[in-house]
């Protein structure tokens, strides 16, 4: 029997509106991030991942301290990051972060390690940009030992080495779920086969369909290393109303101020609507629309790339806490069973 599609939602804690139109706090939107993962709990959403960002505009830098709030308000979903950004970070605090969350979720805690799209935390945190490949090359090879967890021995160019060292806590389990998320690099792809960690694909625009040898490099890939296939997940966009209409009218002009505001700083023009209606059309890799519009495409980027997980960044600029909600109520309760429904 084949194991049903699981859905799962993302955020990067955008700071949002208010019901007047004004910015609200950090605090604020750190606090709807919880409220949001609650009632995906609520509703069954298999997973929710938090992203970590260093920037204005966004209110997590610190998805661990997030993800447990949330892990003492919800009895079920998975929680992890979306991304953790390991090139500037350290793997061994990292291991040891995600195992408290691991501890205090009984066992729900995952992680998805990245470079992330932005790189800002490379001068925060002391990382020269010129080690962009290296660090991330030496951070993700020690991560692979330290989930084996039993003493470590490792030694690299970007930290200190390590003899037969112990890393505490260990998980109650003894596994600490980890993917490698890749943006469409071949080179990722197969350091993610390479560690034998599953994959996660960030498509973000263009049809998903391009994807498609990606995936088939990642199994070949495991093929070769004698490793069996390990689970493949997309990570995309997307905004649920009521019909197309609403949904599209509404996410809009949230999506057009932060992709300008992104743009401006790394020299692109401003978006067009038309841009946009065509990532959220039939083959675009926006989910934008009514839950009947956004299972399909669901399940046609499922069917195309046979992925175990579909996680929708749901969140998208300052869209108000309010419609954020009622977009996560319409994912669970019945863009779901629709996927679910149409995958069967």
């Amino acid at each position: 029997m084949t194991t049903p599609l699981e859905l799962g939602l993302d955020t990067f804690g955008d700071l949002t509106e208010d019901a007047e139109g004004n910015l609200n706090s950090y605090a604020t939107a750190i606090r709807e991030v919880v409220e949001q993962a609650v009632l995906a709990d609520e509703l069954g959403v298999d997973f929710f991942g938090v992203g970590e960002h260093h920037r204005d505009d966004f209110a997590v830098s610190s998805p661990e301290m997030v993800l447990a709030g949330i892990a003492g308000r919800t009895s079920r979903i998975r929680l992890g990051s979306a991304v953790t950004v390991m090139s500037s970070d350290d793997p061994v605090r990292v291991f040891e972060r995600f195992a408290t969350l691991d501890a205090l979720s009984h066992g729900r805690a995952e992680l998805i390690l990245g470079r992330g799209s932005f790189t800002e935390s490379f001068p925060l945190f002391g990382y020269d940009l010129n080690d962009y490949e290296i660090l991330f090359e030496e951070k993700v090879e020690l991560f692979a030992e330290l989930l084996k967890e039993r003493p470590v021995t490792w030694r690299g160019t970007t930290r200190s080495a390590l003899t037969d060292q112990h890393v505490y806590p260990t998980t109650e389990s003894g596994h600490l779920t980890t993917w490698i998320g890749v943006g469409g690099s071949p080179q990722s792809v197969a350091r993610a086969a390479r560690f034998q960690m599953p994959l996660v694909l960030a498509i973000i625009g263009g049809n998903p369909v391009r994807f498609k040898p990606f995936v088939e490099l990642y199994y070949r890939s495991l093929d070769a290393l004698g490793s069996p296939h390990l689970p493949v997940a997309v990570h995309s966009p997307g905004y649920i109303a009521d019909t197309d209409d609403e949904a599209r009218d509404q996410v809009w002009p949230y999506m057009k101020m932060m992709r300008d505001r992104i743009g401006a700083e790394r020299g692109w023009g401003p978006v067009q609507r038309a841009d946009f209606e065509r990532d959220a059309g039939p083959e675009g890799s926006w989910y934008v629309g009514s839950p009947e519009t956004v299972a399909r495409k669901i399940a046609t980027t499922a069917k195309a790339l046979g992925i175990t997980r579909f996680d929708m960044k749901y969140s998208a600029g300052r869209l108000p806490h309010s419609l954020l909600m009622r977009s996560i109520e319409l994912y669970a309760s019945r863009v779901t069973p629709l996927v679910h429904d149409m995958l069967s």
